[in-house]
């Protein structure tokens, strides 16, 4: 407002967020008048409100009122003119020699982990992870944030082959990796409110490196769908600068940012077109998709009653992601609804939100078609991008013998060998 209007401002932030905004404002160069009111703000009473206004700064001692006038009247300092800019050093690109308990210790109490157990990523492991595309390991791959006024991080192929070691993931997996470092979008941005996020890779790569999208697909019970995702947040972490208390204010947080509902989409079970063909790309193209919001719902019955009392339970605030099992998906064409797109289109229709339009409805077929049931989300669609740009000309990587977890086996004849030899 004041470099590019000429209006005078003084900034207001909670208590809470006085340190946050001070070294935000330090880290750019920007030496506010910030005043400090008492919080919380949301959900108190009116009058609560007015005697924060008529009461102390809390961080400053002085009257908020009169810190306010202050701000706005008081002639700039010749060190609020002409601020510095600190230089942020740069990380040397490798660590100096130690013991493996020693540096698992380093990452672990500087914040370069999820606070999980990790693979070390020396040089040899990040040089074979490195084997799984041609690109340079010196190319920008993009840059990243977790918050909208941090300094964006350049991030290379072989920053992300760092992570994906770390997250114990293959070369193999590497394309899907470089995939979604590519959207730029950080798995866990910083918010107040608890964000979940989910990726979904379709395409032929899905099954070349093993991938669930059946029978438990967003659980614990699959390697690649596993390592993918958690490399996500690792890159999050370590790209994004996501410091707990510092960057990153989420006030309660999300188990799901350990994977981020990493799973295929079911195309071989779906009555529709694949997510990423509805998205532009070819039946036969590789991609990940993006996504994230804060509520996912736990149950309810495939049919486009259920969908609608669903979505208008979940007062979503522009955006709906359904995740449905391919027999919920069925049961919806077979009640006339052989397209998604026209499936939105009703549902926007009938929720009568003003905020929900049909470009913002979208649905994935999951599962094992174990029982018609599908989880409502508010996640918003954000980026869908090509693995395939990834991918070395050779074809992806695989290990002589490649890891797997225990194939994931329904029986077929009801009694799933019980009682038998």
């Amino acid at each position: 407002m004041e470099g590019e209007f000429g209006v005078p401002t003084a900034p207001i932030v909670t208590a809470r967020f006085a340190e946050y905004v001070l070294r935000d404002g330090r880290s750019h160069g920007m030496n506010l008048r910030w005043t400090f009111p008492p919080y919380p703000v949301a959900w108190v009473p009116r009058e609560t409100l007015r005697e924060y206004i008529h009461g102390d700064d809390p961080v400053t001692g002085r009257r908020l009122m009169e810190e306010v006038v202050d701000a706005l009247t008081r002639p700039l300092t010749g060190a609020e003119k002409n601020p510095e800019v600190p230089v942020r050093p740069r990380r040397a690109r490798l660590l100096e020699p130690g013991t493996e308990a020693g540096l698992r210790r380093r990452f672990l109490e500087n914040g370069w982990t999820d606070g999980l157990p990790i693979v070390l990523p020396t040089e040899e492991r990040v040089a074979e992870m490195l084997t799984g595309t041609d690109h340079d390991p010196g190319e920008v791959v993009g840059r990243m944030s977790i918050t909208t006024h941090e300094e964006l991080n350049d991030y290379t192929v072989e920053k992300v082959a760092v992570c994906a070691v770390m997250a114990g993931a293959r070369p193999e997996h590497l394309p899907v990796i470089l995939a979604i470092a590519s959207t730029q979008h950080p798995a866990m941005p910083s918010s107040t409110g608890s964000y979940g996020s989910m990726v979904v890779v379709n395409g032929p790569v899905a099954g070349t490196i093993g991938m669930n999208s059946g029978v438990g697909a967003l659980g614990p019970f699959n390697y690649a769908n596993s390592v993918i995702g958690r490399a996500w947040t690792l890159m999050s972490i370590n790209f994004g600068d996501a410091r707990a208390g510092d960057t990153f204010m989420a006030t309660i947080g999300n188990g799901l940012s350990f994977t981020n509902q990493c799973c295929a989409e079911n195309e071989e079970k779906s009555p529709w077109k694949p997510f990423h063909v509805r998205q532009g790309f070819k039946e036969s193209e590789s991609t990940v998709s993006i996504f994230r919001g804060w509520n996912v719902t736990t149950l309810g019955l495939g049919t486009a009653g259920g969908l609608l009392s669903s979505a208008r339970a979940m007062n979503a605030m522009g955006s709906l992601t359904f995740v449905m099992d391919p027999l919920a998906a069925k049961t919806l064409e077979g009640e006339g609804f052989e397209d998604p797109d026209r499936l939105g289109r009703w549902l926007a229709d009938q929720t009568g939100s003003p905020f929900l339009k049909p470009e913002g409805i979208h649905f994935l077929v999951v599962g094992g078609e174990t029982n018609p049931i599908f989880h409502t989300t508010d996640y918003v669609h954000y980026a869908t991008a090509s693995v395939d740009r990834w991918v070395p000309a050779g074809g992806i990587r695989l290990d002589e013998k490649p890891l797997r977890m225990p194939a994931v086996k329904l029986c077929e004849d009801g009694l799933c060998n019980y009682g038998r030899k």
